[in-house]
């Protein structure tokens, strides 16, 4: 049975459309994976004298951060570990068992990359802690706790990615611990590093960690099996029906047909309404720059550009895919792209906007604050704006409206031609910052970043006409692609 999920895995990647997309970027990700093997590996035999040479005591040190590890994990995770349980619809209909099928699911989460680095850090660090004297059996039951939590977080992420309030709770534990952290209000790894040390020192305590993890498979394997329906999600809900007057919206021609199907489609839907939600949490990103004093001056245009930014970056990257269910049908009313793009950017520019505006709380840390936020959102408009629609050429991945995960992006949605225009998205303004302060002061660095956004909105129509032709050119390929839901 296992031989048949592997070879009907092997097929699925074989025969998208992407396939040599997909094989270019398994390569590159091959060899990211040996460079951070490599890194882990070295650190894991080098943490044990670096901390010593410090005069700390390495293994309590380690596990007083252990914590932070494991929730900045936890995190990565989320953003970037693909959810093998997502493509188990098409075995629905064929004659498998649905224990069977979610063992399965769950069980290739086991081989995934996310795991077995660890093994690479730990196991190097463990085998010094022996040779260096630390007693065996203990350094053997920390290792197996340890071991449990990485595949703890391996289990979390599927069920964060997969239940919405559960997500939220994270996010703002998180943040709050981070912040609280961070400000010197409470310290939590005052309470957590004695678990951690006694997972060490104390035979037994190192079950703890066996035993969740055992009850939180369970509980994973039990809630996808009770959800493996193909009309999973179609029982009757009673609620009260809302309308949206968007009618003065009509003055505007096709543009405000456009903004009046993205308003609404960003009101009814999870994942769009999570973008808003990861909106508010950007405007925040400023606190860990603004007001850090040993953070290098040139990373504040940075943060200038993450706060005004959010929506920028988590709804604009996904333009055209949001409308990915409908998306042929746009096609067949010969719908003038000039309008379509052109739209998107209208909504982009007016969330930037609102987002400055909310920002201005950061007046509290100075108006040249306040300044560097605004100059971000003027390159926002000028630059990033026109950078993420040319990108959304190139992202030919559908979303899932009623799915709120992946509010930080998809995945699958990675290729080399989208990564090579986010690049200018951050390093070109941080660039031009760094040259202002290097050559003369931030009064230069600042209006060296506006300008490049002056300069952008001068040329929008041309640059408009470029990303008008480049969507035209990917047309077919995009509906193909839209048509593989899996």
């Amino acid at each position: 049975m296992i031989k048949k999920f592997i070879y009907l895995e092997w097929k699925a990647f074989t025969r998208s459309a992407s396939f040599g997309a997909n094989l270019a970027m398994k390569i590159l990700l091959g060899f990211l994976m040996i460079y951070f093997s490599l890194i882990f590996i070295g650190a894991g035999v080098g943490a044990f004298y670096i901390l010593k040479k410090m005069n700390l005591e390495p293994l309590v040190t380690i596990n007083k951060f252990l914590l932070y590890y494991f929730l900045f994990d936890l995190v990565i995770r989320l953003l970037m570990q693909s959810i093998p349980v997502l493509n188990i619809k098409p075995l629905l209909v064929l004659p498998f068992k649905k224990p069977t099928i979610v063992h399965f699911s769950l069980g290739k989460t086991a081989l995934s990359f996310f795991n077995w680095v660890h093994a690479l850090f730990f196991v190097p660090f463990s085998i010094v802690l022996v040779l260096e004297g630390y007693d065996v059996i203990g350094i053997v039951m920390w290792l197996v706790a340890i071991f449990s939590l990485i595949y703890i977080n391996n289990f979390l992420n599927i069920i964060l990615s997969n239940i919405d309030k559960l997500f939220v709770v994270f996010i703002g534990l998180a943040i709050g611990l981070g912040g609280a952290q961070y400000y010197k209000l409470f310290d939590i790894t005052i309470f957590t590093t004695p678990f951690f040390q006694g997972l060490y020192a104390q035979k037994g305590l190192f079950l703890i960690p066996i035993l969740v993890l055992i009850g939180l498979y369970q509980f994973t394997f039990k809630y996808f099996k009770n959800n493996l329906f193909l009309d999973a999600g179609l029982s009757k809900k009673e609620d009260v029906a809302k309308t949206e007057n968007l009618v003065w919206l009509n003055q505007f021609g096709t543009l405000g047909t456009f903004l009046k199907n993205d308003i609404k489609l960003i009101r009814r839907n999870k994942r769009s309404k999570t973008t808003i939600v990861m909106s508010v949490v950007f405007l925040f990103y400023g606190l860990i720059f603004f007001g850090n004093t040993h953070q290098p001056e040139a990373m504040h245009i940075f943060a200038g550009i993450f706060v005004s930014g959010g929506f920028l970056f988590v709804f604009g990257q996904f333009v055209p895919s949001w409308d990915s269910s409908y998306y042929q049908l746009m096609m067949t009313q010969n719908i003038p792209y000039r309008g379509y793009i052109t739209s998107k950017w209208w909504l982009i520019v007016i969330a930037t906007f609102i987002s400055t505006i909310i920002a201005s709380f950061y007046l509290l840390y100075g108006w040249e604050v306040y300044l560097t936020i605004v100059v971000g959102a003027i390159y926002n408009i000028g630059v990033n704006s026109h950078l993420v629609l040319l990108g959304g050429a190139f992202t030919k991945t559908p979303i899932d409206l009623s799915n709120a995960g992946g509010a930080f992006g998809d995945k699958k949605a990675f290729n080399a031609s989208a990564m090579l225009l986010s690049l200018p998205k951050i390093f070109l303004p941080l660039l031009l910052y760094w040259l202002g302060l290097h050559f003369a002061d931030k009064t230069v660095a600042l209006a060296l970043v506006a300008g490049a956004g002056v300069l952008g909105f001068i040329f929008k129509e041309k640059v408009f006409s470029l990303i008008e032709k480049r969507y035209k050119l990917e047309k077919y390929s995009t509906i193909s692609a839209y048509k593989q839901k899996n």
